[in-house]
């Protein structure tokens, strides 16, 4: 630009086509048609801008070297066209599902200036448009409220400074009134939209009024800190936290809090109950899951056996005849165990030998016409157990009949089919789950959780595994003898030494499946990391880079972190090409070919948390995602929705849980600290099929096993069952 620029200007004109618009901070470059201005190219920010409408802006012309004469906008207001020219091109823009240039043409040649009002009010008339029938009629109208629904919601966020890309999302939470819901509780935005955080809704409504002390404010902070610790796993917080924590974020006087938080427990938003130590203070529905589950676990523990009676020598001799296996005397106690209570648990590590248990146990009662279902957590944990077993397998939600709307179909009114219900990866389930998991088992049902205690907990909020075994009421049969480790192999040898807090092996013979590679510094891990992803690991062990090979880092940022391994690896396996569509939205570049994980579970698309594809096509006009996952069909995604992806060449341990890959690299370093455990890294080896590689720093690796399982979580379920069961059949609470 030169240094000569006008004085403040005010332009006016018509769209005639948007060259750029980013959807992240609005920044727009469009063509106008000014009428006797003639046409200019105007630069600046808009919420939405689409061909046809009218604008105003105030700002300054400037002289580009290469593109001449353009006006940079300070301000822009977009307003709807009111001419036959700008509704056509607004109508033929695509932005109305339904309606493309020749509709357009039609429909305004019928109705001129009045279209609009046609669409929104009289949309019957659109079927005296030869080739508009009842169906697309309905479809432009649907399209027509929604466009006006998501530009008002673009508005109101460009006003706040929030990206419009999230308009999309907010209209699927919200509807049609999302902007309204929003303006009378913008609150709501950090609860229900993830990456919309407590202080950008708390900044909204402080613009818009909102008093620091308002009871408001103070309640709307004070559960924002309960959600923050639901999101850290915790189903509760003892209540000198949760004042703390709500204290701090509003920068409010614990008087304050107390007296918001006395509030809430009136109106029953929140519970306070005591687990015996200290009172935690529960958001409503994690407190009824928690009962759920204390309940029914404890309904069957009280209950007599229903399962056909097995005679140990006769049923173990029979197992081993007739299906091949062999079972040792630890085994053989463990399917005893596990067919003579109505709730149990077997729990061990890698090589244990939980598979032939399962095996047993489902041929056995098979053979006495007991039907048994075998379900995980995970999509990917389903088709491990199903592989394993050679039985169907189903992941919970598909068991339980997920609807979007509905909820799960299956419940106490609806029981699922089934004799004896095998849960695998059982250190997976977090509370939610695991209630409407207990509230589906038939009256005659029993239930075997089958999983690893020393894994990470769930994703989601409790530690429901490692409290029914902490509870000390629930049968278990412990495994802790390994059994598979072939020739060579060090994988479940390194895993069990990681958990019992020993170094693993790190001679790194040439013909192991487990090495250690020691490198100091960010820069040489991550160097090492991109050769051994890129080059050595696909060369020697004949495994796709992409498919076959998953890195694994302890945590999201630092420069060893998710984002930027991600970033490097997909420089290097997925470079842009001219035959590879790409699209860039919430600060990620997207591009045909990417590996890419679910974030969060969406059941209309029937994909789930921690769901791993590729994408396989991305179309334009409209723009659209594609991504195929493993066993599934294609998954369409909208621009608007790809805050549900991630690009998945390096992923969370976290969210490797329940899957097994060929080969997994993990790097390790000091930077990691705040999430260097024992567990952590015992979840990450476990992981590996054919090979496990860790690159990083020793001390980073030795500060793990010196450390347990990290920061507890609160939870009430273990005092909860015991009390329950201590009181025994006739004990009181809700059936």
């Amino acid at each position: 630009m030169s240094d000569a620029d006008s004085d403040s200007a005010e332009i006016g004109g018509l769209i005639e086509a948007v060259v750029f618009h980013n959807e992240e901070n609005g920044y727009t470059i469009m063509q106008v048609d000014g009428g006797s201005g003639g046409r200019f190219t105007v630069r600046g920010r808009l919420p939405a801008a689409t061909a046809g409408e009218r604008i105003r802006a105030v700002g300054k012309w400037k002289q580009d070297r290469r593109f001449g004469r353009q006006f940079e906008a300070e301000r822009i207001v977009a307003l709807p066209p009111d001419s036959p020219e700008g509704i056509r091109r607004f109508l033929a823009s695509g932005l109305i599902d339904g309606i493309g240039v020749a509709y357009a043409e039609r429909i305004v040649a019928a109705f001129g200036t009045d279209t609009f009002r046609v669409i929104e009010e009289e949309s019957q008339r659109l079927e005296e448009i030869p080739g508009i029938g009842k169906s697309r009629r309905l479809r432009i109208k649907e399209s027509w409220k929604r466009q006006k629904s998501v530009r008002d919601l673009m508005i109101f966020l460009h006003l706040h400074g929030l990206s419009t890309a999230r308009a999309l999302r907010l209209y699927k939470i919200y509807g049609q009134e999302a902007a309204n819901i929003l303006r009378a509780d913008p609150y709501r935005l950090a609860r229900d939209v993830p990456g919309v955080g407590f202080r950008t809704a708390d900044g909204i409504a402080r613009q818009m009024g909102q008093a620091a002390d308002s009871p408001r404010r103070l309640a709307a902070g004070t559960l924002h800190a309960l959600d923050q610790a639901e999101r850290q796993g915790h189903v509760a917080l003892p209540r000198p936290a949760l004042v703390e924590e709500a204290a701090k974020l509003l920068e409010a006087p614990a008087d304050d809090i107390e007296l918001a938080l006395n509030q809430l427990l009136l109106e029953g938003r929140v519970v306070a109950e005591s687990d015996g130590e200290e009172v935690l203070v529960y958001p409503l529905d994690l407190h009824e899951a928690e009962e759920a589950v204390a309940r029914s676990v404890a309904k069957l523990l009280l209950s007599p056996p229903v399962l056909p009676p097995l005679d140990a020598e006769t049923a173990v001799d029979w197992v081993e005849q007739r299906h091949s296996l062999r079972l040792s005397s630890e085994q053989a106690e463990a399917v005893l165990k596990a067919g003579s209570h109505r709730f149990s648990i077997l729990t061990g590590g890698p090589g244990t030998g939980k598979t032939t248990i399962l095996k047993a146990l489902i041929h056995l009662f098979a053979s006495k016409k007991a039907n048994p279902v075998l379900c995980a957590p995970t999509g990917r944990a389903a088709k491990r157990l199903a592989e394993s077993t050679g039985r169907e397998a189903f992941t919970l939600h598909r068991a339980l009949e997920y609807q979007p709307v509905a909820g799960f179909a299956r419940n106490r009114h609806r029981p699922l089919a089934g004799d004896l219900f095998i849960v695998d990866e059982a250190s997976m389930i977090d509370l939610r789950l695991m209630a409407s998991f207990m509230e589906a088992i038939p009256p005659h049902g029993s239930v075997l959780l089958v999983g690893d205690a020393d894994q990470l907990p769930s994703v989601g909020p409790g530690r429901v595994l490692a409290d029914l075994i902490g509870s000390e009421v629930v049968p278990v049969a412990r495994l802790s003898r390994i059994y598979r480790q072939g020739a060579g192999s060090r994988i479940v040898e390194a895993a069990h030494e990681v958990n019992d807090g020993r170094l693993p092996p790190l001679d790194n013979p040439a013909d192991a499946d487990f090495f250690f590679l020691p490198r100091e510094g960010a820069e040489a891990i991550a160097e090492t990391l991109l050769h051994l992803v890129a080059g050595r690991i696909p060369e020697r062990f004949g495994l796709h880079p992409r498919d076959g090979i998953q890195v694994l880092s302890p945590m999201n940022r630092q420069s060893l972190g998710t984002r930027e391994l991600n970033a490097r690896l997909q420089a290097a396996l997925n470079p842009p090409g001219e035959l590879k569509n790409e699209i860039e939205r919430f600060g990620a570049v997207f591009r045909t070919g990417d590996k890419v994980i679910q974030l969060r579970n969406n059941y209309e698309k029937e994909v789930f948390n921690g769901d791993i594809g590729h994408i396989a096509e991305i179309t334009n006009e409209p723009v659209s995602i594609h991504v195929a996952f493993e066993g599934n069909a294609r998954v369409r995604y909208e621009p608007g929705e790809l805050d549900e992806l991630q690009l998945a060449y390096a992923v969370t341990i976290h969210k490797a849980q329940g899957s097994e890959f060929p080969a997994v690299v993990v790097p390790l370093a000091s930077q990691h600290f705040p999430m260097l455990q024992r567990n952590l890294l015992y979840t990450a080896i476990t992981r590996g099929k054919r090979l496990v590689v860790i690159v990083g720093e020793r001390r980073a690796l030795e500060t793990a096993l010196r450390r347990g399982e990290g920061q507890a979580r609160h939870s009430g379920l273990a005092h909860r069952l015991r009390e329950v069961v201590e009181r025994g059949p006739g004990g009181g609470g809700k059936d």
